[in-house]
């Protein structure tokens, strides 16, 4: 070894070799590199300024179409791939060992549904698109301190589909899925329906949750302030129980007024209603009893109803402005229901985040590369990529030249493939069937952690 960090590779390996009797939860993350949390506050250099830079020249011609075909400039994107911004669902896993812990089926449907809001809550005022992911692309996490480790990988180009698989590292639960994001351009905004389902395995309970994310709208593509809504109606199943969980994200609708609120409830295989769900999934998430959030509705009517009209006439903000689709003042934080119990609170962002492409906390630990990480990663991690990490540091036009040189090896290589009649072949998921849906999936064929990477495609 001629370096220090090549000695505390060795040493971390010798301590944590399988004989030790903590080897199955410890080892791969002492393995994984010279043990250090990737605990960075802040990225190398801030946000890349788009005052300069027109997107309608490029989507003019796209009113209506499927996006994922569609060069956009490097400038409009954020310093990672989607397989990365795939694995901030993972940011509140907290809840997911809150709900392996309960010993009640309707307290843990509860905290599911929390998980699932908060999964989406950190697309929060990131209006920067992510790198789209090289075929054959992958990113792993380990988080010791949040007990479990996560694999990605692009398992298609045309059409798009990003699989991931994340466990346990005691063994308690699964979480896995695959994504296929349709994004449309609608002349002011940018619909993204991220098709593809969720499925969270409690193992200690033998049940199996499944669900799909709302829709995703960011609005001002064109022309003023850019903004993002969620909406559509998430159903989460309860396959073990036949419990589930309806949950709607609501437009911002008229004047604003149901801007990033959820609402929904739990009910039984018998249809009967047992616990309301409400908040924002921007802030928190709520669960009461049916009967008490009814008669504080019935309550609150009387007391707003005489005001409603005269506050519709004089509110000027709508979602549908004449030039741009003007963003509603956000409204009052969410008023809290009495004997309601809190699910779930966001975590704040760091306060540098606007100028950190509005990155959270957890996301800027993300493309984070320790010294001593790139000759144990495999060779296909999306850390290694050299556009996102030019975009990282600052340099926008390194960061587009890599990005045209990469896109440029990939169609080669496909019409190498092409001409030697070759399929592509993935390396850590295969196509299959969901057990739980029957539908079909893309499913973790394991070994990744094993490290060996011999057969990984040289894509970068």
């Amino acid at each position: 070894m001629n370096s220090e960090e090549d000695s505390h590779v060795v040493e971390y390996i010798r301590l944590f070799l399988p004989s030790s009797p903590h080897s199955s939860v410890v080892f791969y993350g002492f393995y994984l590199f010279p043990f250090k949390m990737c605990t960075r506050k802040t990225l190398p250099a801030e946000m890349i300024s788009r005052n300069n830079f027109s997107v309608w020249s490029i989507l003019k011609k796209c009113i209506g179409m499927e996006l994922s075909k569609i060069a956009m400039p490097v400038v409009f994107n954020e310093p990672l791939s989607f397989l990365q911004r795939i694995s901030e669902y993972m940011e509140h896993t907290h809840l997911i060992h809150k709900a392996c812990s309960l010993s009640d089926s309707l307290d843990r449907m509860q905290v599911v549904a929390a998980f699932a809001v908060s999964a989406v809550a950190s697309q929060w005022e990131r209006t920067g698109k992510p790198f789209n992911p090289l075929l054959g692309e992958t990113y792993e996490l380990i988080r010791e301190d949040d007990g479990y480790r996560l694999i990605s990988e692009q398992v298609s180009h045309h059409p798009p589909v990003s699989a991931f698989h994340a466990e346990s590292l005691k063994q308690e639960f699964e979480f896995h899925g695959s994504i296929y994001p349709k994004l449309k351009f609608w002349g002011k905004s940018v619909e993204a329906e991220p098709k593809g389902t969720m499925t969270l395995e409690l193992l200690k309970h033998k049940e199996a949750y499944t669900w799909t994310n709302p829709m995703c709208c960011v609005h001002n593509i064109i022309l003023g302030k850019l903004w993002i809504e969620q909406y559509g109606t998430v159903e989460i199943v309860n396959h073990s129980t036949g419990d589930k969980c309806v949950l709607n994200f609501k437009p911002c609708g008229m004047f604003g007024k149901e801007l990033h609120r959820v609402e929904g409830h739990i009910q039984d295989k018998s249809k009967k209603k047992r616990r309301v769900i409400y908040g924002k999934w921007t802030e928190c998430m709520y669960s009461v009893d049916p009967k008490v959030y009814d008669s504080y509705k019935k309550s609150d009517k009387k007391t707003t109803g005489e005001t409603k009209k005269l506050k519709q006439v004089s509110d000027e903000h709508s979602c549908e402005g004449e030039e741009a689709d003007e963003m509603p003042e956000v409204q009052e934080t969410v008023t809290v229901i009495p004997g309601s119990a809190l699910l779930w609170r966001i975590t704040p962002r760091p306060p540098h985040s606007a100028e950190m492409y509005n990155f959270t906390s957890y996301a800027m630990t993300l493309n984070e590369l320790e010294p001593g990480m790139d000759r144990l990663l495999a060779p296909t991690d999306c850390r290694l990529r050299p556009d996102i990490r030019a975009m990282e540091n600052g340099d926008i036009d390194a960061a587009s030249v890599e990005k045209e040189r990469l896109e440029e090896k990939q169609r080669a290589s496909r019409r190498e493939r092409s001409k030697d009649e070759e399929d592509w072949s993935n390396r850590w998921f295969q196509q299959g069937t969901n057990p739980h849906t029957g539908a079909e999936d893309w499913l973790y064929t394991g070994g990744y952690f094993d490290r060996n990477y011999t057969d990984c495609p040289n894509i970068y």
